[in-house]
């Protein structure tokens, strides 16, 4: 792992970030203003709408603990991955469990897709991570030595 950054991977990381941080809240407010009023007339419908911008949460905030992973590729980056997820998996379950006694709606929907979301943040890493390992295996295997792919 490289101790120096260079100023370009830093504005890489931030941008993706930063991206990635607008995606969520565009998302979450397509989903309350569009898909919760017309998506309402069904209870599994419901259910989905109520919990999309929980999973939607874990999974694009833990999606910036993979970016700057992947980019790096850091010696313990599958452990820092790991742990991100979790951590953010923790804070939005704690944060459901402190709505049950400050009068807002439980459910327990949000929990399941605070979960579901760190896991596909973590299956989506390690599906990049292996692509990415391909890709430099290929590479490696047709020019006989090892480039950098920035």
């Amino acid at each position: 792992m490289n101790t120096k950054i260079e100023k370009k991977t830093i504005i890489k990381i931030v941008g993706i970030n930063l991206t990635l941080g607008l995606l969520l809240f565009g998302i979450v407010y397509i989903n309350k203003t569009f898909f919760r009023p017309a998506f309402n007339e069904t209870h599994l419908a419901q259910i989905l709408t109520g919990s999309f911008p929980t999973f939607i949460a874990a999974f694009l905030i833990s999606l910036c603990v993979v970016n700057p992973v992947l980019i790096r590729r850091p010696r313990l980056g599958r452990l820092i991955v790991y742990l991100g997820s979790l951590c953010i998996m923790t804070v939005l379950i704690i944060d459901e469990f402190e709505s049950m006694s400050a009068s807002k709606q439980y459910d327990i929907y949000d929990i399941v897709g605070s979960i579901l979301g760190s896991l596909f943040a973590v299956l989506t890493y390690e599906y990049l991570h292996y692509r990415q390992f391909r890709i430099e295996k290929n590479d490696i295997g047709e020019r006989g030595f090892k480039t950098t792919v920035n």
